[in-house]
């Protein structure tokens, strides 16, 4: 299942990740170690809320990455 996350920074990506690529990123994540692929109802919203919270961290992340010589190869 990890190998489904892909790399989200250039040069692996020629662009900036979008939103929906950043999610499917932290769904992965959540499903990975939480061992569940859709979690029982009652474990839905702490799935949910961890999805977002590594969502927004990804997203901090990728946006404080310095990518060194990322303008040279454009």
């Amino acid at each position: 299942m990890c190998r489904s996350i892909k790399t989200l920074r250039p040069p692996a990506l020629p662009e900036e990740a979008t939103e929906e690529e950043i999610r499917a990123a932290a769904l992965q994540y959540v499903r990975k170690v939480s061992g569940f692929r859709a979690p029982a109802a009652h474990n839905q919203e702490v799935f949910e809320r961890a999805v977002e919270t590594i969502t927004e961290a990804t997203a901090e992340l990728l946006g404080g990455l310095e990518v060194r010589g990322a303008a040279a190869r454009r």
